[in-house]
């Protein structure tokens, strides 16, 4: 019997795995094979820091984003005193599976079915991928970090089988030996009604690779049409596509993460992507290692009420972020007319600077009160129109 088995090992199950087998615990971590995320790539220091990650594993150091508006128009936002980390998530998921799978934990490969109890406890059912068989594995507890569409989550928490997401899709291309629009070192978010009309599109360097790619929740739109233009316009039409991915991304996180009993739910599978935004890598391990903390504290005490440890850990630091995050895609993600007013805020220094002093550290800055009053009022009169969407 394994003290936990973890279905699905990106970065949140890997992550989980990890943690709890250095903690002593016997883990089994099951994933299928060959899968890869549609992913920007992008991770904050402070992930390279709390999640030990080597130089190696980043592809691309970035210093600039710019915002892209629905005009054309181009804010620059330089990133001071540091960078933003790129990573390719064909490599970097095996990296953590693979130093999960040092740390002591089993490596299983195939596709969940179901999860069965019976008077000796609780068993993961899964198809074999190598013989086609359907094999169980006995455990006393489960993490499901099985993405957005979790089989876990639908099957075993109230709410799982709810979960809102939108479509993400990019296409990893060859990076342009010349271009007049690709910065190498510098990150575009395009927003704008003709590629995403409810989020963004973006075009991230990978070294010698580039991820570009959009997202929506409405359906009906074309991605692929979407992700063309949006090459045209960054002049990589006639770049090698190396490979396309499509997968749904959550929009919020879920009430409940666990069944009371024996499940806990962990990343996309309990919504943790930052709204807004869509980052999901560095909230993904969070939530692996919150995850693996209230495994540990339930296995130790016996008590299943600290499997909600999980969720309580995560809101208790990223709660007020997310509010925030969702309250600006609320206001401005709506329109072309507002977006373009978004894009005209983030040309605001005061913006520029709590923005990446937040996401570089992953909380909100209180220590400067006047400029949150600047940015406030700013704020409001772009809302309220009363002053022109394309002005500062």
């Amino acid at each position: 019997m394994f003290d936990v088995v973890v279905i699905g090992a990106g970065p949140s199950g890997a992550t989980a795995a990890e943690d709890l087998t250095r903690s002593g615990h016997s883990v089994a971590m099951l994933d299928r094979d060959g899968r890869i995320k549609p992913c920007g790539g992008a991770i904050p220091p402070r992930l390279i820091n709390d999640f030990l990650i080597p130089d190696n594993q980043i592809v691309a150091k970035i210093k600039t984003a710019r915002m892209i508006s629905p005009t054309g128009r181009n804010v620059d936002i330089p990133i001071e005193d540091g960078f933003v980390g790129m990573v390719d998530r064909e490599y970097f998921d095996e990296f953590l599976r693979k130093r999960a799978e040092i740390a002591g934990a089993k490596r299983y490969t195939g596709t969940y079915l179901r999860i069965d109890r019976d008077g000796d406890g609780t068993h993961v059912v899964y198809r074999d991928k190598t013989s086609g068989e359907e094999r169980s594995l006995h455990t006393r507890l489960v993490i499901g970090a099985d993405g957005a569409r979790s089989g876990v989550a639908k099957a075993e928490v109230p709410g799982g089988e709810k979960i809102n997401y939108v479509i993400a899709y990019h296409e990893i291309i060859e990076a342009p030996t010349t271009s007049a629009a690709y910065n190498p070192i510098r990150c575009d978010v395009i927003y704008d009604g003709v590629i995403s009309p409810d989020f963004y599109g973006w075009v991230f360097p990978h070294g010698k690779s580039v991820s570009v790619g959009m997202g929506t929740g409405i359906e009906g739109v074309d991605l692929k049409n979407a992700t063309a233009e949006l090459r045209a316009r960054a002049g990589l039409t006639e770049c090698l596509t190396l490979r396309r991915e499509g997968a749904p991304i959550p929009l919020h996180p879920m009430d409940k993460w666990d069944n009371g009993r024996d499940v806990i739910l962990a990343g996309d599978a309990a919504g943790v992507v930052a709204p807004s935004s869509g980052e999901g890598i560095y909230y993904a391990m969070v939530g692996g290692r919150v995850a693996a903390t209230a495994a540990s504290a339930c296995l130790v005490t016996g008590h299943t009420r600290d499997l909600q440890l999980a969720r309580k850990l995560f809101m208790r630091e990223h709660k007020n972020v997310f509010k925030v995050l969702g309250a600006m895609q609320n206001a401005y993600y709506r329109s072309d007319e507002r977006r373009e007013r978004f894009v005209s805020l983030c040309h605001d220094v005061d913006v520029q600077k709590l923005t990446f002093e937040a996401y570089m550290n992953k909380r909100l800055v209180k220590a400067r009160p006047m400029a949150h009053l600047r940015i406030g009022i700013k704020n409001l009169a772009h809302l309220t129109r009363m002053i022109p969407a394309t002005r500062v």
